[in-house]
């Protein structure tokens, strides 16, 4: 039988949502801060010559540069102030976590609640100001030293240049953590995410406009585009049904008395363990180290074969069987590495010894940390070997098929995960307002 959540979310209409009004200003301040970001992207840093940055980009889009310019929605490319976008913010809240785990006070802190949340989250604020100034500096010495065909990347190179830069795409990046602060409190969904997820749907349709010309130019053939496309929305299917994917562990809870005149009754509930708990931070991880040293090779200029750099290149290309091989092993170790962070099986059962709630048939204390750690233990290997699968299928096709844009597994779990997660917060505000309905009229029935 299904639940009453599951009722109401069945019942769900245009007119439902149409009286939701805090939903939908919750919509509206979400689409609104996000277009803000988007004109963020295209505001150039100054002192800049923008032909010699767009040469560059093109000639770079390959390596790590590709990626992260993916992940920004084109700023790195344009060199704008968001260029550094939420990166440092994310990579600080990366440090701050692991950090968690080592400094015993860090760890008090976590386990303080709300007070302990906010000095934490004031932590990764300054983390972020730091490394955003640190790659600003680093930005901006590189701007200087890069030169094409056509001149000098920058105008005027010298101290008040670097010292414009740093304070641009610092304060660029300290702007879009404060507006993805806002949408997660003001508007709908994990603003960090929305703001990653905008950057890479922004790309989209450039993307397949381009991947239409070519096939209609003959540069793919009509049924290779076929197949790319049922194969996108495979793995978009594959993605939905893995990422949803629980297991449950019962939990059972003291007998409570209910009513006077009724016995007591046990109460059940659930405990459930994603099977990707990790999300998308492996694939992240394993692309940047994979991907910097052949960055590296091609800023050096040095391409001849014999030399390190040039085998670099050669035997960590996209598609080759080392570099697939690396990538494998780098998001497994990464799976399990997060994972364990994340998710401390022996906080769970402390925290569930002291509800008085237990695992039927299994002991409370060290037998229930063990029981959950060998469950968990079982489905990390499952989604570290879905997590390989997603980002090795486009590597295998980048390898055979030459497209015009950036096919990456990341890219399609971030925009997946997002978007599973928004339309949960959205029927959960849908819910909520139902139930608001129900509670107000069964208020009038009472006053009649």
């Amino acid at each position: 039988m299904s639940s009453a959540v599951e009722q109401l979310a069945s019942g769900f209409s245009l007119s439902t949502f149409s009286k939701a009004d805090d939903l939908k200003k919750r919509i509206y301040f979400t689409l609104l801060a996000l277009i803000v970001y988007r004109f963020g992207t295209y505001i150039p840093l100054p002192g800049i010559n923008p032909t010699v940055i767009q040469e560059f980009a093109a000639a770079n889009s390959g390596g790590i540069f590709g990626i992260l310019d993916m992940f920004s929605g084109g700023a790195i490319s344009r060199m704008t102030i968001f260029a550094l976008n939420i990166m440092p913010y994310i990579s600080a809240s990366i440090i701050v976590q692991l950090m968690t785990s080592v400094s015993p006070h860090l760890e008090a802190l976590k386990k303080e609640g709300e007070s302990g949340r906010k000095k934490l989250n004031q932590y990764t604020r300054y983390g972020t100001v730091l490394l955003a100034s640190i790659q600003a500096f680093g930005i901006a010495v590189g701007l200087e030293k890069m030169t094409v065909g056509v001149g000098s990347a920058v105008l005027n190179p010298g101290f008040l240049f670097k010292f414009s830069t740093i304070v641009t795409l610092t304060g660029g990046t300290l702007f879009i953590m404060w507006l993805g602060e806002q949408i997660t409190s003001r508007g709908l969904g994990n603003g960090t995410s929305l703001i990653i997820y905008s950057g890479i749907v922004a790309n989209l349709p450039q993307s397949f406009y381009k991947t239409f010309v070519a096939a209609e130019q003959g540069a793919i053939k009509t049924w290779v585009l076929f197949l790319i496309l049922a194969m996108v929305a495979a793995v978009i299917a594959y993605v939905v049904f893995m990422e949803k994917a629980q297991r449950r562990i019962l939990i059972q809870y003291p007998k409570r008395q209910v009513a006077a005149d009724r016995p007591a009754t046990a109460q059940t509930s659930h405990l459930p363990l994603k099977l990707n708990s990790s999300g998308v931070i492996p694939p992240i991880f394993a692309n940047s180290l994979l991907l910097f040293p052949a960055t590296i090779a091609g800023f050096s200029g040095t391409m001849d074969p014999d030399s390190i750099m040039g085998m670099i290149s050669t035997y960590m290309a996209h598609g080759k069987p080392l570099y697939m091989l690396c990538s494998t092993a780098l998001i497994i170790f990464f799976a399990f590495f997060y994972t364990a962070i994340v998710f401390n099986p022996t906080e769970t059962a402390e925290n569930l010894r002291k509800m008085g709630s237990f695992i039927p048939g299994i002991r409370p204390g060290k037998a229930t940390a063990d029981y959950i750690d060998y469950i968990l233990t079982r489905l990390t290997v499952i989604g570290a070997l879905y997590l390989a699968s997603i980002c090795l299928l486009p590597e295998l096709v980048l390898s055979k098929v030459a497209l015009p844009f950036y096919f990456g597994g990341t890219s399609i779990l971030i925009v997946v995960s997002v978007t599973i997660d928004t339309i949960s917060q959205m029927q959960s505000h849908l819910v909520a307002h139902q139930y608001e309905g129900l509670i107000k009229k069964a208020k009038l029935k009472g006053k009649l």
